[in-house]
């Protein structure tokens, strides 16, 4: 399996710090954010990286390289402005085969997130081992957890393991989610998309799945919450 590590956000709410440093080389615990990501796949042994990037985008790869010191093959797709999350995946995919592909911001944290389970959640099969046909198999899997302070009322309900868009109860996307390409077939590379409307279309189909990540995870927006991550022993305190 492949992953592509989004990195090509311009970090507004970071500012004066993004200036100069892109969003997801910014550190937490002596680390850049997404050094975190690239060592946690790589333990997973997940070692083909897909990198896109706009904003300072010469400082990842002249920071990063080719990923050979983390024991992983980096490749990068450069975007002259950013085209969003849809959009950057319409860019690279040929870069990132036909196989379901792990997709993960630069700009959360989640240190004990375990990247091996993801191998697997697009299978083909039922839960019974029966195929699926085209139409009823997921064409995505989404980690949700619970709402953050900063996003209290969710994005999607979790029932059964299926993603919907309505429900009493909704938990929030981490961005760390595995997808099909052809989810991605009505996207122009070159063209700026968001992946929030092509996730709804397909959950209103009911091919969309989903579990509830209980682990440790933060999206580091803004300039007090990296201080906080940056904190001594004990952690964030929200």
């Amino acid at each position: 399996m492949k992953a592509m590590i989004f990195a090509a956000g311009r970090g507004e709410r970071m500012r004066p710090l993004t200036d100069t440093c892109p969003k997801p080389l910014l550190k937490v615990r002596g680390r850049p954010l997404i050094v975190w990501q690239i060592l946690s796949l790589v333990r997973a042994g997940i070692t083909e990286i897909v990198i896109n990037h706009a904003h300072l985008g010469q400082l990842i790869e002249d920071t990063l390289g080719d990923g050979s010191k983390f024991g992983a093959q980096l490749y990068y797709s450069p975007e002259a402005q950013a085209l969003e999350t849809a959009g950057g995946i319409a860019q690279a995919r040929h870069l990132l085969g036909e196989a379901p592909f792990l997709a993960i911001a630069g700009d959360i944290y989640c240190p004990h997130f375990d990247f091996e389970q993801v191998k697997t959640v697009l299978e083909d099969n039922d839960p019974w081992g029966n195929p699926l046909a085209a139409d009823k198999r997921d064409v995505a899997w989404l980690y949700l957890v619970k709402n953050p302070p900063f996003h209290p009322e969710g994005d999607f309900a979790l029932n059964s393991f299926s993603v919907s868009n309505d429900g009493e109860k909704k938990l929030t996307f981490s961005s760390i989610g595995v997808y099909r390409p052809q989810m991605f077939d009505a996207v122009t590379p070159g063209d700026f998309a968001k992946l929030g409307p092509l996730l709804r279309e397909y959950a209103a189909r009911g091919q969309v799945g989903g579990e509830l990540y209980r682990g440790d995870w933060y999206n580091v927006g803004t300039v007090e919450q990296l201080e906080q991550l940056n904190l001594p022993p004990g952690g964030p305190r929200t």
